[in-house]
């Protein structure tokens, strides 16, 4: 266990020292600039369809090598120098650049940079049900013309196929605590008196009277 935190903080170190390297690298490549000129650039990237913020949008600085990635509301801040030229890059949007003015003054500065949609054209795609002629030829010799999904839909939702479904499922725990606390509310509703008789109901009986004249029990 000591090892291995031992090569993990080792690991960690040699990056921290990689990435040290790369900064002092990619500031001697710029001995043309003052380094008293470095500022800190922040903007927000927006769509200029609705001008909403992009989320982890690609803001790179071809002049030293490095870039960064703005965060889910568009946000992004780098260290550039002035007359730099930055590249904003984001799927389904142009490629835009923009050039670090070099007539500032102070130390800061902040954009709102907009990109523009760029339309895609993907290449024409033909799906073919079947993989291959052979299996056309099979399938066409195989199928049931008149056995069609509407006609299979309801044969699988017909009233015997249902049934026969159901009476093979067995309960699960919410139909039996739904069972349980409709025992209990008709145990409550007829506490200290004799439980309901549907059969001296009048209102169940001019159902049934309405339900007969009306054909329903016949149809049913």
């Amino acid at each position: 266990m000591i090892k291995l935190v031992v090569i993990l903080n080792m690991r960690v170190y040699l990056l921290f020292v990689l990435l040290i390297c790369m900064s002092q690298i990619s500031l001697a490549q710029r001995k043309d600039i003052d380094t008293s000129k470095i500022l800190q650039l922040s903007g927000v990237v927006v769509s200029e369809h609705d001008l909403n913020p992009m989320p982890y949008i690609t803001v790179y600085d071809r002049s030293i090598g490095r870039g960064v990635v703005a965060d889910y509301y568009g946000y992004f801040s780098m260290v550039s120098f002035p007359g730099d030229t930055l590249y904003f890059s984001y799927y389904g949007y142009k490629t835009s650049t923009y050039i670090v003015p070099d007539t500032l003054k102070e130390n800061r500065y902040s954009i709102i940079h907009m990109l523009q949609q760029d339309t895609i054209n993907l290449p024409e795609v033909t799906v073919y049900p079947w993989p291959s002629r052979e299996d056309f030829a099979r399938f066409f010799v195989e199928m049931k013309p008149y056995d069609d999904a509407v006609r299979r839909a309801q044969r699988e939702l017909s009233g015997e196929s249902l049934a026969f479904v159901a009476a093979r499922l067995d309960a699960d725990a919410s139909l039996a605590s739904g069972l349980v606390m409709n025992q209990r509310y008709t145990k409550l509703y007829t506490n200290g008196q004799l439980p309901v008789n549907n059969l001296l109901n009048p209102y169940s009986w001019a159902k049934l009277i309405r339900d007969w004249k009306e054909g329903k029990l016949k149809r049913e």
